[in-house]
């Protein structure tokens, strides 16, 4: 019995980044799902852990699913922006293994533009993409976390915590 893969499919772009005027942290994805880019917004599915882990680390409450301007306001009210480091790619389904003939995001002028401190990427992919396209030009390392995706099964949203709350502690402040 042969499985069928899903084919290949070119999609971009991506979403536009979400910033205030200035950013201590740039959180970084990899490419939004098909979920997010069906909802406009970053981390869309309603498994990711992304919002309720972004609500537990700035003490503000797990926005619903659909609340977008909540979801806007526990970043630009705590002096975070998030984006994707890939602008459009080939990929199949969800899947950040599969991705290929990545054209990637400016992340390095939007880094310098907002005088970011540091770099977060949620998860490998999205790490390894920072790696070879943005941190040659900024000099800015990044802190590669483990993903916040329904897929990393592996992390409890309670070690989700400890290890996003460490890198973040430094870095969180209301008024962003």
């Amino acid at each position: 019995m042969t499985s069928a893969k899903a084919e290949y499919t070119h999609v971009g772009p991506g979403l536009p980044p979400l910033h205030g005027a200035k950013a201590a942290v740039l959180i970084l994805g990899s490419f939004p799902s098909p979920k997010s880019r069906e909802q406009g917004f970053f981390y869309g599915h309603p498994q990711n852990r992304f919002w309720p882990l972004m609500a537990s680390l700035t003490g503000e409450p797990v926005p619903d699913w659909a609340d977008i301007e909540a979801k806007k306001r526990i970043i630009l009210d705590h002096g975070l922006a998030v984006w994707d480091t890939i602008g459009a790619c080939d990929i199949r389904g969800a899947s950040d293994a599969s991705i290929r003939n990545v054209e990637p995001n400016d992340v390095a002028a939007l880094i310098r533009h907002l005088g970011v401190q540091a770099v977060f990427c949620n998860g490998a992919a999205s790490g390894r993409v920072y790696a070879r396209y943005a941190q040659p030009m900024t000099g800015l390392p990044a802190t590669v976390l483990p993903s916040t995706s329904p897929a990393n099964a592996a992390w409890s949203m309670e070690k989700l915590q400890a290890a996003w709350g460490a890198a973040f502690a430094p870095f969180l402040h209301s008024d962003g």
